[in-house]
């Protein structure tokens, strides 16, 4: 389906900041702020708010808890493949993330009116009101992911895709910014108003998010869906090879995810067990999470601006090997984690302190997981499939969910013990991310691919992207 004549359809020739890019940027915090609120609360509302509508106590143990939370994450990183598929193929990706914001609004109306309350005389009980209202969540933020971070990229073309790189980082630092607010906010709102106030003003910062992505209409770049195109490009001849070349990646990435999206779980819960006093106030364990979003503000200019030009003096830090690092960084991490349930589980009372260095370091393995990946997606792919691609990328936060969501409902017993239980749990998750790490480094040092850029000549605009071991003896 062709995109309306009067939207431009190709980037323009300029070397400055596209000027779509604040429309989209500014959706992205707002569109964030709603999606790491309602996240926030999710685990500590189920495990101790939820009720049902008489108002009496219907929480769940902590690992069906963690296997709930893990299995709507999955849902809503799976579901990319559906807006990847609507927007190259039929609609576009300004209209499919326009119509799909429209669900997610949905998704928020419902839960705030829905939580704690029976609707249409019983037949939509609290528990199916969450059920409803999360699966709706899932859609619309699911499948309008794998279009934002390609229409970032489509704004850009020769003259200032120089400028990628930075505006994904700027990117990435809306996203975050978002994400601290509402971490910050969100669980006092759930302690002071309920879960209608706390599940409901997320759901305002969405519609906010739409409205500001309407209004950059006429500045994007809408570059036309492909049609049947798309499958032909998907899977055959070049557009197969690089998806052949990337899944290998993706899978080595889910075990990130798999402890990355434990800070809205196990992490939580964790916390709820140590001293969470700082400076005379008492932390809410759930706004713990915010430490996440604070470092990546900080860590991104950082690393994009010191930490990464200063490596690549001496030894060039290529893609591959960012997500490598980072990839060890994550099980340092968790390896933090376990220590401090093992002191938990002696008898101790830990200081939040030492979570703020598992944080800190997760959250460096972030940057250079999760920014790199996101870029490197982007540009990887053809230019006929970048939503496509993006939703395979995203399919690894997917799997690595779902793992963890699988892994909780095998070993949580009937009565809500654990076959984990304390420290091993986390052990358990520290192995699975070094087995990733180390079996990850042959598949970076042989890798092969080429560099795509929205305006490139087909024959003549692609790039060499050489495989680590080829880069270290160019660089001596």
């Amino acid at each position: 389906m062709a995109e309306e004549p009067r939207f431009a359809t190709k980037p323009q020739n300029i070397t400055t900041m596209p000027p779509g890019i604040p429309y989209i940027v500014g959706n992205e915090a707002a569109e964030r702020f709603s999606f790491y609120g309602m996240k926030a609360i999710l685990t500590v509302f189920m495990v101790d708010y939820m009720t049902n509508a008489s108002g009496e106590m219907a929480a769940v143990s902590e690992g069906t808890a963690k296997t709930w939370v893990h299995n709507f994450v999955a849902a809503a990183y799976f579901t990319p493949l559906i807006g990847a598929l609507l927007s190259d193929w039929l609609f576009g990706k300004y209209r499919t993330i326009l119509w799909l914001s429209i669900v997610y609004v949905i998704g928020h109306f419902t839960l705030a009116v829905t939580l704690n309350h029976e609707i249409l005389g019983g037949v939509i009980s609290p528990k199916m009101g969450l059920f409803l209202g999360l699966a709706l969540i899932a859609l619309g933020t699911g499948a309008i992911k794998p279009c934002v971070s390609a229409h970032v990229g489509d704004q850009f073309g020769q003259g200032n895709k120089h400028r990628l790189g930075e505006v994904f980082g700027w990117f990435y630092i809306a996203i975050n910014l978002g994400a601290f607010i509402s971490t910050l906010l969100t669980p006092v709102l759930l302690v002071r108003y309920g879960a209608d106030i706390a599940f409901g003003v997320p759901g305002v910062l969405m519609a906010i998010a739409t409205f500001v992505f309407w209004l950059g209409r006429n500045k994007f770049v809408h570059v036309p869906a492909r049609g049947e195109k798309l499958f032909k490009d998907a899977f055959t001849g070049e557009g197969l090879g690089v998806i052949l070349k990337l899944i290998p990646l993706y899978i080595f990435v889910a075990a990130f995810w798999c402890l990355f999206d434990q800070t809205a779980s196990a992490w939580v819960l964790q916390a709820k067990k140590m001293n969470t006093a700082v400076l005379g106030w008492d932390i809410l364990p759930s706004q713990v999470q915010a430490l996440n979003p604070f470092f990546i503000l900080a860590l991104i200019p950082l690393f994009n601006y010191i930490l990464y030009p200063m490596i690549d003096r001496h030894w060039r830090m290529t893609p591959l090997r960012k997500i490598g690092i980072g990839m060890f960084l994550a099980a340092a991490s968790f390896a933090v984690s376990a220590m401090i349930e093992a002191a938990i589980a002696a008898g101790q009372t830990p200081h939040i302190s030492w979570q703020v260095l598992a944080y800190f370091v997760l959250t460096a393995a972030e940057v250079m997981v999760s920014v790199t990946c996101l870029e490197f997606s982007y540009t990887q792919s053809p230019n006929s499939m970048k939503s496509v691609v993006m939703a395979l990328y995203l399919l690894s936060v997917a799997a690595g969910n779902e793992f963890v969501a699988v892994v909780n409902m095998v070993i949580t017993n009937a009565d809500g013990s654990s076959l984990l239980p304390g420290a091993s749990y986390y052990w358990f998750f520290t192995g699975v991310m070094l087995v990733a790490a180390v079996c990850y480094i042959p598949f970076a040092m042989f890798y092969r691919g080429k560099t795509y850029i929205q305006d490139d000549d087909p024959d003549h605009g692609a790039t060499i992207e050489r495989a680590d071991i080829d880069a270290m003896s160019s660089e001596g």
